[in-house]
């Protein structure tokens, strides 16, 4: 075919609508695989950390954004009130439209599942941009494109639980389809622009690292493809442009590392959540059950290596000689997929990346592109007999490596292998009677029944909290807790009958529970907690504490000589009866008092002040040693006072020492300090009379994330001048690109 035809082909109304429907039946694929999800388990999206970290962080974001605050810190959350730190994703337009309606649902559960459905369809149609972009026929693309949010480990933990995983994945597989129609001048540079700095600004360190890794598995792949260097270096300008945008995201956490959990870079090889290559085998089974270190044991109750029934097997039916002709052009796929492979079996932690398992949607991707853009390309039925064979044996490897897996299974294992063949044999007739679109459909519509059978075989869940959907339900069976409150109590505790708003839940906060009931609770959900301030109190990522954790409350603090529950500026403490089962019973510190709050006398045990509220009286200070400090003003990020100091002294502020912190003293410099290595303070000098002390913060690196953005955009504005004007020219000349692109090719094959 001429090259002009191929550009005739680019403008062919057939070809634009067969993309566009199949791409409508990815959108409705994926739409009934999470209708059969939530018949086999209404809560399956609303699990671990989506019901205790993520939906009641979008509450709470919500609310401080429509009362017009960007909350960057909400220091009476303490460990988890850091926002820059954890996954809030403030710099990222979707997640804060999400935050802004967030406060309007009462159901968060059902909010959490349409949010996560578009996401869902978000990834399939990148998938099946991915698949295009390389030449994939529509039909088998869709395939690819249902089959990816269905797979494995996306949808038992991505979907269901990690929610910025789910998010970045599906702004990444969008940056990896724009990027290779940017790299073969089918494409612009905003949309890989775009799609890249939503990937980094979902706050979540793997999303970004992968997208890096997919740039350079793109970047090779066009070099050995086109054999030319140019488009690379335009891809790589414009990648550049945006990790500069998105640099604002990430500059907080690493300017922080050294005080947090994670610290800073470390590699250690350990064997938790790193996943052997040959479980990949179980690739297409449904019914496996893979063996690698968990917190569940060595076999896994969820089939999270599965990807696709048909992927496996399908390599049977691949015309491998004529496929060796697109090596090059489908390098990069190859690439990626040996990269994750590898990544997947360690080493356990590189810095703040840990768990190699969670790549494995990566694996998933790159495996769903590969296979599918060759069977669209160069699926055959020739010499049946033999290709029927090669799959069986396949199938067979599936049924050994999931029967070594989880042996007590082998019957399960058995039907789902001889079921596979079945359906198989009924794809090959299909297509060589019906056609492939319906071959296709039937490969789609297989995946909702065996979705629906995994997610009720892994019932109960072992990932639940089975914290409570309603917010209004909950709040009123909570305790009306005013002021600053912390809670000690130990998630661990709990038993599942305890797991209820009418149980535990009506008078315990985990996780970032309190932040959805709109309450001023120390306690919230931090992966990447402060390290000096989990060991002062115990405090671990849930907010559940240790046994001593009472005593080091009311111990005195050794350079102040106050207790923390004074320096914190607390107005109340919640005991967990079954941590504490005779703290109750002991007479109260001095200054409190215990108070009864009927209805909730089974669970906790609440101390508050004899004086009443402390929180509200003299700002955010809390101890002023040889100073006369009056609170003139507060904010989240700033406390403003006026401070007298004869002799010198020091005042302590109730704020989490996060770097960041600036002091000034009437518009002078000042240094800062802290207590416990946890608390702000601030040595005031002697002859100090009625002047201002300013104490301000700001996230670490905020003007150079600032610039860098700035930068950002205005290299994707050259960038894409560069782009319209050769564009331009294009069609001044009326001449085709040195190199058409293989999605048009293909379409063009489609129909010819």
């Amino acid at each position: 075919m001429t090259d002009s035809a191929v550009l005739d082909a680019r403008r062919d109304p057939d070809s634009r609508r067969d993309v566009i429907r199949w791409g409508l039946v990815t959108t409705v694929g994926v739409i009934l695989g999470y209708v059969a999800v939530l018949l086999a388990n209404a809560r399956h999206f609303f699990t671990d950390d989506t019901e205790s970290q993520y939906t009641s962080l979008w509450v709470t974001l919500g609310r401080e954004l429509r009362e017009g605050r960007f909350p960057t810190m909400v220091p009476e959350q303490w460990m988890s009130g850091n926002n820059t730190m954890d996954d809030a994703g403030l710099f990222n337009p979707p997640q804060l439209l999400i935050d802004l309606i967030a406060p309007s649902v009462d159901n968060i559960a059902l909010y959490a599942t349409v949010v996560k459905l578009i996401f869902s369809i978000i990834a399939g149609l990148g998938v099946y941009r991915i698949c295009l972009a390389y030449g994939g026929r529509p039909a088998w693309s869709a395939v690819a494109g249902v089959a990816f949010p269905l797979s494995g480990f996306f949808l038992f933990f991505d979907t269901a639980s990690w929610m910025t995983a789910l998010t970045g994945t599906a702004w990444m597989v969008h940056a990896w389809a724009s990027s290779v129609r940017y790299a073969r001048g089918t494409g612009g540079p905003i949309p890989v622009f775009v799609f890249l700095y939503l990937t980094i600004s979902v706050q979540y360190i793997f999303p970004a690292v992968e997208a890096a890794l997919m740039l350079f598995a793109v970047a090779v792949g066009e070099i050995i493809y086109q054999r030319a260097w140019r488009p690379v270096v335009r891809l790589a300008l414009v990648s550049l442009c945006a990790g500069l945008a998105g640099l604002l995201t990430y500059l907080p956490s690493m300017l922080s590392a050294k005080v947090t959990w994670r610290g800073t870079a470390q590699i250690i090889n350990d064997q938790f959540l790193t996943v052997p290559w040959s479980e990949s085998l179980n690739a297409s089974l449904p019914s496996t059950l893979p063996a690698f270190t968990s917190w569940w044991g060595y076999i896994q109750p969820m089939p999270v290596t599965y990807i696709a029934w048909f992927l496996v097997p399908a390599l049977a039916f691949i015309d491998w000689r004529r496929a060796k002709d697109c090596w090059r052009e489908l390098s990069a796929v190859a690439i990626f997929a040996i990269m994750m492979l590898m990544w997947t079996a360690g080493p356990g932690t590189v810095g703040p990346l840990r768990w190699p398992v969670r790549v494995l949607p990566m694996l998933a991707i790159g495996l769903l592109v590969l296979v599918c853009v060759l069977l669209g390309r160069y699926g055959t039925t020739k010499d049946l007999k033999n290709r029927g064979i090669a799959a069986g044996v396949l199938i067979l490897l599936l049924w050994v490596r999931s029967f070594s897996a989880a042996p007590d299974d082998w019957y399960w294992h058995l039907l789902s292998a001889v079921a596979i063949g079945a359906l198989g044999a009924g794809l090959i007739w299909l297509d060589k009677t019906r056609g492939v679109a319906v071959a296709c459909l039937l490969a789609i519509t297989v995946m909702f029944p065996i979705v629906y059978l995994q997610v009720r075989d892994a019932q109960p869940t072992p990932m639940s909290w089975n914290l409570p959907a309603s917010r209004s339900e909950a709040a009123a069976k909570f305790p009306d807790f005013t002021g600053n409150t912390i809670q000690l109590g130990d998630r661990g505790l709990l038993q599942p009958k305890d797991k209820s708003v009418d149980g535990a839940y009506g008078s315990l906060v985990f996780g970032n529970s309190a932040k959805g009931l709109g309450l001023n609770f120390v306690n919230g959900y931090t992966p990447t907690g402060h390290f000096y301030f989990g060991e002062l109190l115990c405090m671990r990522w849930d907010s559940s504490v240790c046994p001593d954790a009472y005593r080091r409350m009311f111990a005195p603090e050794a350079t102040t000589g106050r207790p923390l529950v004074d320096l914190m500026n607390l107005d109340r403490v919640v005991v967990q009866k079954a941590l504490f089962p005779d703290v109750v019973d002991q007479e109260p510190p001095a200054g409190w008092k215990w108070v009864d709050y009927p209805g909730h006398e089974n669970y906790i045990g609440v101390l508050e002040r004899v004086d009443g509220p402390i929180s509200t009286r003299n700002g955010r200070i809390t101890d002023a040693a040889g100073v006369t400090a009056t609170s003139l003003s507060e904010s989240y990020t700033s406390s403003r006072m006026q401070v007298s100091s004869p002799t010198g002294g020091r005042v302590v502020l109730a704020r989490l020492a996060w770097p960041g912190y600036r002091a000034t003293l009437n518009g002078a410099p000042l240094p800062m300090t802290q207590i416990a290595k946890s608390i702000v303070a601030v040595d005031i000098p002697a002859g100090t009379d009625k002047a201002e002390l300013d104490v301000t913060w700001r996230p670490p690196g905020w003007k150079i994330g600032i610039a860098a953005a700035l930068a950002g955009l205005a290299g994707l504005g050259v960038a894409q001048w560069v782009y319209v004007r050769g564009r331009r020219r294009e069609d001044e000349t009326d001449e085709p690109e040195s190199s058409p692109d293989p999605v048009d090719r293909e379409m063009v094959d489609v129909h010819s």
